[in-house]
């Protein structure tokens, strides 16, 4: 019996292939493999797999992918399955023991037990950071972000993905909120071999002087002033709007001090300073 998921996406090769069957021959021809390919799951160095013959359990193994992407199976010696489908692999040994004239009409099990050799890591502020495997094809973002257990409390809305695409290093910064929002599936990128995702630290504020609570706060999509002074419980008896300050820090590294409107938006790492009413 296959891998639930690796079945699953037979299942929806087996789908694209209907669905074009109302399609010319050629049109079929060019459309279906080309579906099929891009949606199995390609073996990879480290997999450890379960390959067996129907009615042949004398051919059954157990095996992990070496680095080189081969394994030694009987009768056959070594075979490359390293960047192939699940398919194409149990196409390849079939052939093998066809041409060799060891099994008659083989039929070829291959299931993956262990997926070691397609890897994404997750990183900075997650649940679960680590290494984990990439069982489908298919997988998003979020599905990686869903493994890792999400977002900790602490995390910020803002990703980072690193890896390399067409033999180019790639880095995006991914805008976790825009990929729930309508038309944003986009940004739902593919996770490939390699990802690395990074979670910075959610952005804060920190507020001082007059207020009921002072001390640092997550920086909110749009905070202004007055919803900071609000976080912060408010101002004391002797604290005044007169006399709030924000310190903040430029590109060059240096800080100034600025006297801010109630609806002006805060940025990571302004301090706000309430100070005492002389009155």
């Amino acid at each position: 019996m296959r891998h639930p998921r690796l079945a699953l996406l037979a299942a929806a090769g087996s789908l694209v292939f209907g669905l074009c069957a109302g399609l010319p021959t050629a049109a079929v021809a060019q459309t279906a493999p080309a579906a099929n390919a891009a949606a199995e799951y390609r073996l990879g160095a480290g997999d450890v797999v379960r390959i067996s013959v129907y009615q042949n359990p004398d051919l059954t193994l157990e095996t992990r992918i070496t680095e080189a992407g081969i394994v030694s199976y009987p009768l056959l010696g070594t075979v490359r399955l390293g960047s192939l489908t699940v398919t194409a692999a149990e196409k390849l040994i079939a052939d093998g023991l066809r041409n060799g004239n060891f099994v008659k009409n083989p039929q070829v099990t291959l299931v993956v037990l262990q997926v070691r050799g397609n890897q994404a890591s997750v990183l900075g502020q997650v649940n679960r950071p680590g290494r984990y495997p990439i069982e489908v094809a298919d997988m998003r973002l979020t599905d990686l972000l869903a493994m890792a257990g999400g977002t900790a409390s602490n995390g910020s809305d803002m990703v980072v993905v690193t890896g390399t695409r067409n033999g180019q290093p790639m880095r995006l910064e991914i805008d976790l909120p825009t990929v729930f929002a309508q038309g944003g599936k986009a940004q739902d990128i593919l996770i490939q071999n390699g990802d690395t995702v990074w979670v910075e630290r959610q952005p804060l504020v920190y507020i001082y002087g007059e207020v009921q609570r002072p001390g640092p706060m997550r920086l909110e999509r749009g905070l202004t002033l007055m919803q900071t002074l609000a976080t912060g419980g408010g101002l004391t008896q002797r604290g005044t709007e007169k006399g709030i300050r924000v310190h903040r820090k430029t590109a060059d590294g240096k800080v100034q001090v600025i006297a801010p409107a109630m609806d002006d938006k805060m940025q990571d790492g302004d301090v706000v300073y309430v100070r005492e009413s002389l009155f």
